[in-house]
């Protein structure tokens, strides 16, 4: 059987959350008392060299994440998928995760600080990076271990352990794809500027026009907020203003699945009058109606690796790789509807 922290509690004689503390090397707790603690679990069997190995290196074996506070898609979307990777290989390392939901701004920062400063866990894992990211600034000043789904932007160095996909290949695909539909008028909802994987998508749009000779036209391109009220309002605009689209690329499958909605609210149907395609192959994307067609990348993958580079940061353990781009896939779905002719 299982030994517990309950169990060492009541042996000791002290609380569930003391007895923890002890255990994590954690400061504000009496010498004499944490040596009594340690040689209690000992004797009860509790995990042994894992104890000793917190309390020689004073870790937490605590990871940290900060999603977005108003990520109200949660269960649905790119954050769910990302969390159950990280949540599994962290528990299957003996880790915990502390999770935090912040804004972006001084709250956000205000957490990482709370984090890091007040040593509550031993590595950070940061998803989403932005052009001149603050976060990565902080830990990078601080020295502290971190790991990131997602590069720099393009004009920004990468001097930092990432996981990402080659989003740039992946809509260059979608384009390629529609393309070959007959399509010519091919819209674009972007994320916003602000993040550092906005422009990579950006570049794999125009690539793909100018390989089939069609001119860029950038009053087809509009941001979103990556969430499905920014799919829904970006492709009002761009059908209100160029009703002649007969195809959009939205850059997330929030925003698309928000496209197909306003698509659909107008009177027209997805996939014959006009073909839709999204990005991140989230399960939503599969069960909607018409099935979205989108570019898959394995989130729930890069969650687990992500959380296994950073353990190995954390216990300096030679890596192979600590820069690592993934490769993408186009997954066709009805939401393309069917080759254009005569158009």
């Amino acid at each position: 059987m299982q030994v517990t922290l309950k169990d060492i509690a009541q042996k000791s004689g002290y609380s569930v959350t003391t007895v923890s503390r002890a255990l994590a090397g954690y400061s504000d707790v009496n010498e004499q008392t944490r040596q009594q603690i340690i040689e209690i679990a000992q004797a009860l069997g509790y995990q042994p060299n894992l104890l000793a190995r917190q309390f020689r290196n004073q870790r937490t074996q605590t990871l940290g994440i900060i999603i977005p506070a108003h990520d109200y898609t949660f269960s649905t979307g790119f954050y769910s998928q990302l969390m159950l990777g990280i949540g599994d290989a962290a528990s299957a390392e003996h880790y915990d995760l502390l999770i935090s939901a912040q804004e972006p701004g001084p709250e956000e920062m205000a957490a990482y600080r709370r984090m890091v400063a007040g040593n509550r866990v031993d590595g950070m894992i940061i998803a989403r990076t932005r052009h001149h990211d603050a976060r990565l600034r902080y830990l990078k000043e601080h020295d502290h271990p971190f790991v990131v789904s997602g590069r720099g932007a393009p004009d920004e160095e990468s001097d930092f352990p990432y996981i990402d996909v080659d989003s740039q290949a992946g809509i260059y695909s979608v384009v390629q794809h529609f393309v070959e539909l007959g399509h010519r008028n091919i819209g674009l909802i972007l994320p916003s500027p602000e993040m550092a994987f906005t422009e990579y998508r950006h570049e794999g749009y125009k690539r793909g026009l100018i390989e089939a000779n069609i001119p860029y036209r950038p009053e087809y391109v509009v941001h979103g907020d990556l969430w499905w009220s920014g799919g829904y309002q970006g492709a009002q605009s761009l059908l209100d203003n160029h009703p002649e689209l007969t195809a959009l690329v939205a850059c997330n499958d929030l925003m698309a699945l928000g496209a197909m909605s306003a698509i659909q609210g107008r009177g027209l149907q997805v996939g014959r009058d006009i073909a839709v395609a999204g990005f991140d192959d989230i399960p939503a994307a599969e069960y909607a109606y018409p099935s979205l067609t989108t570019v898959n990348q394995p989130i729930y993958e890069i969650g687990q690796r992500l959380v296994k580079m950073l353990i190995a940061i954390i216990e300096r353990t030679p890596q192979q790789e600590t820069q690592v781009l993934l490769p993408c896939k186009l997954i066709v779905r009805a939401s393309s509807g069917y080759a254009r002719r005569g158009e």
